[in-house]
């Protein structure tokens, strides 16, 4: 079969060959002492992997809600407004 052409070509896996761009031994060897001396004085790290939510539950529904009170509140201001707008019209229009 080693002679016959195939209609389909079957490709190989490529390998992952990664080669950083740059490698900082000091800086490796400067937070791997770090990491000691903190570990050995019990100060935690700022982030310990554990993954804190900002969205819990019921905050988007309270978000809906006040975003919902604020919306029906400049309705209400925007239809006093009006209302205000056209008794002056008809004040002017009508006494004067």
């Amino acid at each position: 079969m080693a002679g016959i052409p195939s209609f389909f070509k079957q490709f190989k896996p490529r390998g992952f060959n990664y080669t950083p761009m740059y490698y900082d031994s000091e800086k490796e060897m400067r937070e791997e002492r770090e990491r000691r001396i903190k570990a050995e004085m019990g100060i935690k790290e700022e982030s310990d992997g554990e993954y804190i939510p900002r969205i819990t539950r019921g905050s988007m529904s309270n978000y809906f809600r006040q975003n919902k009170t604020r919306v029906q509140r400049y309705t209400l201001i925007r239809v006093i407004v009006i209302a205000l707008v056209l008794f002056l019209i008809a004040y002017v229009f009508f006494y004067l």
